[in-house]
């Protein structure tokens, strides 16, 4: 797994134009990871801070959707939200002489 690929090791060429065709792709990875590595999926979620309140219900057997795609929509969600705190946090650089004199 590379840097550039992400945690989902989706190839970063062709990207996709729509969040529909994001939400395609990244369904399908999640699906097989579902599949071939359901531990290493699991803690992908965590580090990406998925609640598992929002994950049991999607893994729920009755669920509407088929669980990789409700995991997939829940990735899609966290991410924007990501994005949309990174935009309106503004951290200052820490500067010499910002109590980290030891």
């Amino acid at each position: 797994m590379t840097d550039e690929a992400g945690p989902f090791e989706l190839d970063n060429t062709g990207q996709p134009g729509t969040e529909a065709e994001l939400l395609a792709i990244l369904s399908a990875r999640i699906e097989r990871m579902l599949e071939e590595q359901p531990e290493y999926l699991m803690s992908l979620l965590y580090r990406l801070d998925v609640l598992e309140k929002n994950i049991v219900p999607v893994m729920h057997p009755g669920a509407p959707e088929p669980p990789h795609i409700g995991l997939a929509r829940l990735v899609l969600e966290r991410q924007k939200q990501r994005m949309e705190t990174k935009r309106s946090v503004q951290s200052r650089p820490i500067e010499e002489g910002d109590d980290w004199d030891w």
